[in-house]
């Protein structure tokens, strides 16, 4: 009897015991999972900081068009893999200060365009220049836009047909209308969000200048500078719930080269991370990757290291999105500045007279161009005006936003020097006109460093100035609005 007594308050202590250990046993393992994004929301200060708005409308060609990109194709395209799109973000911060960053699934938009559109998106919503930023994927396999006097495309000797053209006039004409009308529905679904950075690799761009006894070549050099890393902004409602995901990589849109339109591996990362997340908008963001290419490559199996190379990219964004988060708050301020760049000097006449003879057609189209430039203006153009652009978030992330070509050097450069807050270097944006080489490229020679002048309008190649002009500019933009002098 004495024992069953004793027992009972000791059974009842017992169980007291086991019910404070068993909930500090919950109350450990809920603490050690992630925090869900309801109760993220719930707690996280920048409930009222932020306000974003998506957009996103298709933009592939309704008919068969010439693509652009490779100068040997032979005929328009013939159908699509998946749909061409463009997109828009568009930030406010809390003061109402806007930003509009717009990605096209396109080779790129020309300095003509984009005035076109900053005129257009200003005087419908009062958006400045140095409030819209447009980056283009660089596809090879999308549309070639309005033509210029200037043409290395199509089956004759100058360009593309009258015909052809034409589709190409529509097209831009269309699409420069349907970029503006993006960033107003962009802006008019602005609602409270919450912003965030964070960053992961990717390892399928490899350097394509490798050196060889005939000079540098186009081919895979593991040994030659790259940037893998995959910036991501993640934009999410207040309820946590992704909304969109901003992100970059740094490599040439060249796995395919057949005539069929397709995003190439940056259209398969963007549409494997919307199938991933339903209701979320994926925008890419090129890099400076002029001098990078993705690889493997081959025609045998272009299409499915396409696929291949787009998963890699989607994973390292879902690896992003995965790790742990950085707040990024506002002020927002952007400025922009167009410099002037310097070409080397230019041939003379004889120069040009005598690669008026070359077998080579681009090099024989681009002396008589040039000839029939200084026939008409006495001078052969000596510079080109370059336009510089830099978003500030707050302390918290720098995006630089660089017209052309760029290649590596610059991302690498200016990562290091205007370290402090995140760096996020983009090339491709707002005039893509051609390769903007480094110093170490330009006195390297090559495609990159001034081969490729040949299939443009431009006298090139630039003079040595030209990596030290635009570094110059963007430390003083960076600086400009870093400080807000």
């Amino acid at each position: 009897m004495r024992v069953r007594n004793a027992g009972v308050p000791h059974r009842r202590a017992w169980a007291s015991y086991r019910q404070v250990v068993l909930g500090f046993l919950v109350w450990l393992s809920l603490a050690g999972q992630p925090e869900s994004p309801t109760a993220a929301a719930a707690t996280s200060p920048q409930d009222s900081t932020w306000k974003a708005g998506v957009a996103a409308v298709a933009i592939t060609p309704p008919q068969p068009m010439w693509m652009a990109g490779y100068a040997a194709r032979t005929k328009p395209s013939e159908g699509k893999v998946h749909d061409l799109h463009a997109k828009a973000l568009a930030l406010a911060d809390a003061d109402g200060t806007q930003l509009v960053i717009v990605t096209l699934d396109l080779i790129g938009i020309d300095r003509q365009m984009r005035k076109w559109v900053v005129s257009e998106v200003n005087r419908r919503f009062g958006l400045g220049a140095e409030s819209l930023l447009i980056n283009a994927s660089h596809t090879h396999c999308g549309p070639v836009l309005r033509q210029t006097r200037y043409s290395i495309y199509g089956d004759s000797l100058y360009g593309l047909t009258p015909e052809q053209i034409e589709h190409c006039r529509k097209y831009s004409d269309h699409l420069q209308h349907q970029i503006a009308n993006l960033v107003g529905e962009a802006l008019d679904a602005l609602t409270p969000a919450q912003v965030t950075y964070t960053h992961a690799r990717a390892g399928f761009a490899m350097n394509r200048r490798l050196r060889t006894e005939h000079g540098w070549r186009i081919s895979p050099n593991p040994d030659g500078p790259v940037d893998h890393d995959v910036p991501v902004l993640r934009v999410s409602g207040t309820d946590g719930k992704l909304r969109a995901v901003l992100f970059g990589y740094a490599c040439h849109g060249t796995t395919l080269s057949f005539y069929q339109f397709c995003g190439d591996y940056a259209g398969f990362a963007q549409e494997y991370l919307e199938q991933a997340h339903p209701g979320t908008t994926a925008l890419f963001v090129a890099g400076c990757g002029g001098d990078q290419n993705p690889y493997p490559r081959g025609k045998e199996r272009a299409l499915e290291l396409c696929r291949q190379h787009g998963r890699a990219l989607a994973n390292a964004v879902e690896a992003a999105l995965q790790g742990p988060p950085k707040p990024v708050e506002g002020p927002l301020r952007m400025a922009l500045r167009e410099i002037t760049l310097e070409f080397a000097e230019p041939p003379t006449r004889d120069t040009l007279q005598e690669q008026a003879k070359s077998n080579n057609r681009y090099e024989r189209q681009h002396a008589e161009f040039l000839l029939a430039e200084l026939d008409r203006n006495g001078a052969i153009q000596t510079t080109y005006p370059y336009p510089i652009q830099v978003v500030q978030f707050g302390g918290d992330l720098t995006l630089v936003a660089l017209a052309g070509e760029v290649v590596v050097d610059y991302a690498l450069r200016l990562k290091q020097e205007l370290a402090g807050p995140v760096v996020w270097v983009a090339g491709y944006c707002n005039d893509v006109f051609g390769y903007v080489p480094s110093v170490r490229v330009l006195t390297e020679g090559g495609y990159e460093g001034g081969g490729a002048m040949r299939y443009t309008p431009l006298p090139g190649p630039f003079a040595p100035s030209v990596e030290q002009r635009i570094v110059k500019t963007v430390h003083e933009l960076a600086h400009q609005v870093r400080t807000g002098k």
